[in-house]
């Protein structure tokens, strides 16, 4: 009896067992890649906006947030809320959380652009502990730029 040659076994028969992980694991990754890339999209547009600067920059030099928290007063990553608009008008909902050396809190700016002048309705420094609530608009209610 003639022996039945055995047919080399091919590149998949040889390497799935490794293969199939490695591409599943890279999936993942790319996946939480392209979903970080627009976490940071979206979250750097919120913060370049200029409601998220001037409520920040008012906290920041405002002495009784300074005394609260103290120094140096720090934005967190995950800003909560939204902004839209044009040119012309807008509107915008934040909570910003602050970090400081004795202490945090959330900035909360509510504002609305008309005629390309932001005039916030809200901007509160809450502080975490306590519960005390820091006022930052101007005594008119206007802090458009």
């Amino acid at each position: 009896m003639s022996q039945i040659p055995v047919p080399p076994r091919n590149w998949w028969n040889r390497n799935w067992k490794w293969f199939v992980p490695t591409l599943v694991v890279t999936g993942m990754a790319l996946v939480a890649a392209f979903i970080l890339a627009i976490m940071s999209f979206v979250f750097g547009m919120m913060k370049s906006s200029e409601p998220y600067q001037t409520g920040l920059s008012r906290a920041r030099a405002d002495a009784a947030v300074v005394a609260a928290l103290g120094e140096p007063i720090t934005p967190g990553y995950f800003v909560q809320g939204n902004i839209n608009g044009s040119a012309a008008s807008g509107e915008a909902n934040l909570a910003i959380p602050l970090k400081g050396s004795r202490g945090a809190a959330t900035l909360y700016v509510e504002a609305s652009k008309q005629a390309g002048q932001w005039r916030y309705d809200t901007l509160v420094v809450a502080l975490d502990e306590g519960g005390q609530r820091i006022d930052l608009r101007d005594d008119d209610g206007e802090s458009g730029n």
